[in-house]
């Protein structure tokens, strides 16, 4: 269990808000680093590994004119499943891993290309969705090393937009709640 898990449990529980993940190259390795975390059923809903491309289509509602025209690895693949598995399972959030951990390159993509996305509430404020984004990343390494980095990623952009999120008033009730932390 990593201390960015962990953080993001404790985030969304505070605000009382849910977590769906979908997988691809990480195969289901998201999903059991939250589920590592103790009081992660509080906020977690569950996942989809869809490994394979048809059910990026059939599972997360990706589309198929983009799998077809540029494949499963891709930015616009990212944030349509991070969507898709947010309605698919009625999370606040989702987020999602796609890429090519090796050993051979896949849709014209070379080794270590990963995309994580992240899809959340929209803001009351201001009407636009906080969620909605996609880091591109260029991982060196093996396979699983390559996978691990991917984890991090997605997990790390979970928090950035969580965090962000929060009010000076929950950033308050939050560090009260955990000792002054």
């Amino acid at each position: 269990m990593s201390s960015t898990a962990a953080d993001v449990v404790r985030l969304l529980t505070v605000k009382g808000e849910t977590l769906a993940v979908a997988e691809s190259l990480t195969g289901g390795m998201v999903a059991a680093e939250i589920t590592a975390v103790p009081g992660a059923s509080k906020a977690f809903r569950g996942s989809v590994t869809a490994y394979a491309t048809e059910l990026k289509r059939e599972l997360l509602g990706v589309d198929a004119t983009v799998l077809a025209a540029r494949g499963a690895v891709d930015p616009q693949v990212a944030a349509e499943m991070a969507a898709g598995v947010r309605e698919a399972l009625g999370a606040d959030w989702g987020i999602a891993t796609t890429g090519v951990a090796g050993p051979d390159p896949q849709d014209g993509q070379p080794v270590g290309t990963v995309f994580v996305a992240v899809d959340g509430p929209f803001g009351a404020d201001d009407g636009s969705a906080s969620g909605g984004k996609v880091e591109a990343l260029r991982l060196n390494g093996d396979r699983a090393e390559i996978r691990m980095e991917s984890v991090r990623s997605v997990l790390a952009l979970l928090l950035r937009e969580l965090a962000g999120e929060q009010t000076g008033n929950e950033r308050a009730q939050d560090t009260e709640r955990n000792g002054g932390f």
